[in-house]
């Protein structure tokens, strides 16, 4: 099957629902920070334009958006725990509605992946575990290594559990269609399920089940706060991203999928390395929608998840930030604009807002 054949296939644009979220087609938006917020943690109008322009895409997933102030890691990322920062979102969401997509909050808590001075407050980190991430953060004065992290109490987990909470209440109550919980590319619940960053001892650490406990409880508590059919899940099994070791991938993640499937969550969004066997296991155990993001690979990959069954959706990232326009562009055959690495984050209009659109 060619490329052009592939992407004009039936099952592609064909409507879709994720708990009670509906999608005119398969193809979406996935996350991606692009640290564009104000200082003190709201997205702007510029925002808004940007996610408007992607909103032929059929639901656009946003940035990682801090649940609480030890949630953030970034420099300007934006967050969903004021009620100014809320109301910023609203903007959003009623621009994303009026131009026929859906908006899905990411809530990221970074945990460790963090450096003090990208905060307003300036504590140190927080994270399953008193163990630094081996990486540099960028931070205004450059580049520095990230600090280790206090080790949360029973009673921080319990506290993170009630930002996550509320900070999906808060998305809801802005406009939007639901939230993803990013359990992946090594913030916080993803370092719950790894082997390097939680050396716990307790009940939320050790073995696989102690591992798993944090990020089902969250999930848990924002199903039960907004409703199981508005609440996603993004994983990325065996991602080393931001220093993660997982030495039992193949144990941790059927594991994860069959404590968080009784819940009833709308989705589970995997980011798709080269092990399809173990997204054909997750696939046959999650009875909900499946959304993938085949890392790095074509689009002509990605869709064909569509096709073969792997996947109910398939997102995309950079192709949507280069393409505000990207479905007239795949569905007409039109070239697609290339991406500049260089404005990805920060900054102005500038590899945001001003990537050309056809016919303009």
């Amino acid at each position: 099957m060619t490329i052009t054949e592939t992407l004009h296939h039936e099952a592609m644009w064909s409507p879709t629902t994720l708990g009670r979220i509906a999608l005119p087609h398969r193809l979406a938006m996935a996350p991606m920070t692009r640290s564009r917020a104000t200082a003190d943690g709201r997205v702007t109008d510029l925002t808004a334009t940007y996610y408007t322009q992607r909103a032929s895409l059929a639901m656009l997933i946003t940035e990682g958006t801090q649940p609480s102030e030890d949630g953030q890691g970034y420099l300007t990322t934006p967050g969903i725990h004021t009620e100014e920062q809320a109301q910023a979102w609203r903007a959003i969401a009623d621009s994303v509605h009026a131009a026929g997509s859906s908006l899905v909050i990411q809530l990221m808590h970074v945990g460790r992946v963090a450096h003090p001075s990208n905060t307003p407050h300036g504590r140190p980190p927080v994270a399953p575990s008193a163990v630094a991430a081996q990486a540099q953060m960028f931070t205004a004065s450059g580049p520095q290594p990230m600090p280790v992290p206090r080790e949360m109490t029973t009673e921080d987990l319990a506290q993170t559990v009630a930002d996550f909470r509320r900070a999906a209440r808060l998305a809801v109550e802005a406009g939007a269609d639901g939230v993803e919980l990013h359990g992946a590319n090594g913030y916080l619940l993803h370092q719950f399920l790894s082997t390097n960053a939680n050396r716990r001892t307790d009940a939320y650490g050790g073995s696989v089940e102690g591992r798993i406990r944090f990020p089902v409880e969250v999930a848990a508590a924002v199903a039960e706060e907004i409703g199981a059919d508005r609440v996603g899940f993004r994983i990325a099994p065996g991602n080393p991203f931001n220093d993660i070791v997982e030495d039992d991938v193949a144990a941790v993640y059927p594991a994860l999928v069959d404590a968080l499937a009784p819940l009833g969550l709308a989705y589970l969004h995997v980011v798709q390395g080269e092990d399809d066997a173990l997204l054909r296991t997750l696939r046959d155990r999650w009875p909900g929608g499946l959304v993938v993001n085949r890392s790095g690979a074509d689009l002509a990959s990605r869709v064909q998840d569509v096709e073969d069954g792997l996947a109910d959706v398939v997102t995309v990232g950079v192709l949507a930030l280069a393409n505000p326009d990207l479905v007239e562009r795949v569905r007409t055959g039109a070239p697609l604009n290339a991406p500049d690495g260089a404005s990805f984050y920060g900054g102005d209009e500038h590899g945001y807002t001003d990537y050309p659109r056809l016919g303009a």
